[in-house]
């Protein structure tokens, strides 16, 4: 028997016996068509995203034609749209101006913005600023855009060294730093005076000073550096030179020592310094702040503890240099810290305050002299997500929730409105679907876009009053789609490990599935905590299932324990605990779709993901090899203890400890018995490329077959197209027994 045959034969045994091969050129060419045919180009009237004109009841969007892009403004009180603009006018002008045709239908605005009288429009095209005209059809080039200043790495901590002179707000002094130290310069006479005497190069004050209200005091941290950890990676093949390339990034990792912050306080005209004890925010992971207090009688900072168990919001007196606590978080996990807000009221005597600490995500209103709550504005077995604003003058709170509606799926987020005392609960987006709203800049109105999964999106104009709808926007036209084959992917819902609490997933099949087949099943991990990561809102194209089921595979995605937004319990089993990774959550799930739908094969199971999701598909075959057959796994941050410094302080606390060795790849490298591929981009900015090099140093020693790609000049990634080609190939290998095609056999690429 060939090769060719044996393949065959063996996806044939392995599917029940049926004769049919998948893998195929056929599978391979219509699953990159895919991209083309389900794009989202093959939607119209979607996709709206709002811009409110400043100062009115006035918004526009572009609107997504058959016929292409119609910029459209709506006057909500008046309830009436209309073209933002000329369409022929403007493209022929801008024809002229630029000496290259412009459709009407093709029309791109970058950095729009709009005149409340919507008879001038300011935009960028063609790497040039514009003011337009409307009426006078009058089009002016007003110059080049200017160059943007180079942003610094989002790994990168900000030393606070740089940055221009503080006015004070009555106007006669400026306050810097100079010789690490804190001065002040009356801006008549040019006197300079300076206040802080005890800043050195290993000891300096910020130079992000404040001012005091009534311009007698500033404030500034005092901060103590640490030397910094750097991660190293060499480019093999830059683009502009023959050499490789060495680069350097700050990268602190989990244990590393951090910077030590004192908020101090100077008086201007005594230097009396007010330097505080140090007692309520001696662990420092980070101090926010100082900002003074309406009454430049004191400054509030918040305190992060080292650990993440305690974080304090605290008030330093200017005039004794007390310290106490206004609000405090504790948790004998973690207080998730990403979650905060707060908002100080104008009597300077009450701040909203969110909190997990009734196991939901609420808001609570504090007393700033008794430090105590007064009450909980918010409850319910579901999640606050976001406010959007607090309105003082009406004493009402605008926020996005999701879990409210009970019998749904609880991720669904909707918009609501309360008062200060949790009284008028009211939702403004009723319907069933995912919402994002935009509401105007005095909140009469929001525009709400909504969609699910298997719903398409549609947008309304609403009062944000109660809620009602004001006039229909659009409705998502998704024919064309339909046409060219499209399918809803299936939400799934199924009980997790505890056999009580409803996991909520995602199931894609191929274009072409038959029910009388035996496919094998893919899943795609991100599980990491800090978030929720199963799609809710409409995708036509979904880049990590929709082409990899066409090969002949069902896809799947799950939600489990460890994730966010359902409780703080749900959440919280992450914490010292992230090799858990739901897995136990996600293996019920998917036996149960298996015992619905026989024809997904149980025992032909695969995993695959990026990031926490690398690290996740390979802990899946390292410690679940009886359920998952095969997994690829790129750039994953396979030991928590080469990874960034938050994320895994966060989760698996400090100081480092057993919990970060026990849920490393590194360490359980020899455990594997299932097939790998690791895939790792060699500038990986993100995760420490050395992370994955680790596993592989660990599998080759421990005797194991693998396969390993690396990916030149790239950073944190999912392979890119070679990777993701590559993917395809050792799934179809791994859970089909097939043999791929030759890479020059496929044509659609």
């Amino acid at each position: 028997m060939n090769v060719c045959k044996l393949g065959l034969s063996i996806a044939m045994l392995l599917s029940g016996g049926m004769a049919f091969a998948q893998g195929t050129v056929d599978d391979y060419n219509r699953a990159y068509a895919l991209r083309e045919k389900f794009s989202a180009n093959k939607v119209f009237y979607s996709n709206v995203t709002p811009q409110w004109i400043e100062g009115t009841h006035q918004f526009w969007y572009v609107r997504n034609t058959p016929e292409g892009r119609i910029y459209v403004s709506v006057n909500a009180d008046k309830k009436n749209r209309k073209e933002l603009f000329d369409h022929k006018r403007l493209s022929s002008a801008l024809s002229n101006a630029s000496g290259k045709e412009v459709k009407p239908e093709t029309i791109q605005l970058e950095r729009l913005r709009v005149n409340p009288s919507l008879d001038t429009l300011r935009f960028v095209f063609g790497n040039q600023r514009w003011m337009y005209a409307t009426r006078k059809n009058q089009l002016v080039n007003e110059g080049n855009l200017p160059g943007r200043n180079a942003q610094k790495h989002w790994m990168e901590r900000d030393d606070e060294k740089e940055a221009a002179p503080v006015t004070s707000p009555d106007g006669k002094y400026t306050a810097y730093i100079k010789n690490q130290n804190v001065y002040v310069k009356e801006l008549t006479t040019g006197k300079e005076k300076q206040l802080s005497l005890d800043g050195t190069l290993s000891n300096y004050y910020s130079a992000y000073i404040r001012w005091s209200p009534d311009s007698k005091k500033v404030a500034s941290c005092k901060i103590r550096p640490v030397e910094k950890r750097y991660v190293y990676y060499v480019e093999s093949s830059p683009a502009d030179q023959l050499q490789p390339k060495l680069h350097k990034q700050e990268y602190a990792k989990p244990g590393d020592e951090l910077p030590f912050k004192i908020p101090c306080i100077y008086e201007v005209e005594t230097g009396r310094g007010i330097i505080p004890s140090t007692d309520l925010f001696d662990r420092q992971y980070e101090i926010y702040g100082p900002e003074w207090n309406p009454d430049s009688r004191s400054v509030t900072f918040e305190y992060n503890q080292r650990g993440h168990q305690a974080y304090r919001v605290l008030e330093l007196s200017a005039e004794t240099g007390a310290v106490r606590p206004l609000i405090e978080e504790t948790s004998d996990k973690y207080v998730n810290y990403t979650r905060r807000f707060r908002h100080d009221l104008r009597d300077n005597k009450h701040i909203i305050w969110m909190s997990e600490r009734d196991n939901w995500n609420h808001l609570y209103m504090y007393d700033r002299t008794t430090a105590q709550p007064v009450h909980q504005i918010t409850r319910g077995e579901w999640y606050v997500r976001e406010v959007l604003r607090v309105d003082e003058d009406n004493r009402q709170i605008y926020f996005s929730a999701n879990g409210v509606q009970p019998g749904e799926d609880p991720y669904l987020i909707r918009y609501y409105r309360i008062g200060f005392d949790g009284k008028g609960f009211t939702c403004l987006t009723p319907e069933e679907g995912m919402h994002r709203a935009w509401f105007s800049p005095d909140m009469n109105y929001l525009v709400d876009v909504y969609s699910m999964v298997n719903k398409a999106p549609v947008a309304v104009l609403r009062s944000a009053e109660d809620g009602k709808v004001v006039m229909p926007l659009e409705t998502a036209d998704i024919s064309r789609l339909e046409a060219e084959g499209w399918k809803a992917p299936e939400v799934f819902t199924a009980k997790g490990r505890d056999g009580k609490t409803d996991m909520w997933g995602l199931i894609v099949r191929p274009t072409n599935f038959d029910p009388n087949r035996k496919y094998p099943v893919i899943e795609y991990i991100y599980q990491g905590p800090g978030d929720q990561y199963v799609p809710k809102t409409f995708i036509p194209y979904n880049w990590y299932m929709t082409s990899l089921a066409e090969l002949g595979f069902i896809v799947v995605m799950v939600d489990g324990m460890g994730t966010s937004f359902r409780s703080r319990e749900f959440e919280n089993v992450c914490y010292k605990n992230l090799k858990d990774a739901g897995l136990p959550d996600h293996i019920s799930w998917i036996k149960a779709a298996g015992e619905k739908y026989p024809y997904m094969d149980m025992d032909r199971v695969g995993i695959y993901g990026c990031s926490a999701g690398g690290q996740e598909s390979t802990t899946a075959v390292l410690l679940h090899p009886e359920f998952y057959k095969a997994a690829y796994s790129a750039c994953g941050c396979h030991d928590n203890r080469m990874d960034k410094i938050w994320w895994n302080e966060l989760w698996l606390g400090y100081p480092v400890g057993d919990q970060y060795k026990e849920g490393s790849n590194v360490e359980n490298a020899h455990l594997l018995s299932r097939s790998l591929m690791l895939v790792v981009g060699e500038l990986d900015d993100n995760v420490d490329p050395a992370s994955t090099m680790q596993v592989v140093n660990a599998l080759i020693k421990a005797n194991k077959d693998f396969e390993l790609v690396v990916i030149p000049g790239a950073h944190h990634t999912m392979g890119e197209d070679f990777g993701e080609h590559k993917r395809y190939d050792f799934f179809v290998r791994h859970l089909q027994g097939g043999i791929p095609p030759k890479w020059n056999a496929i044509t659609y690429r």
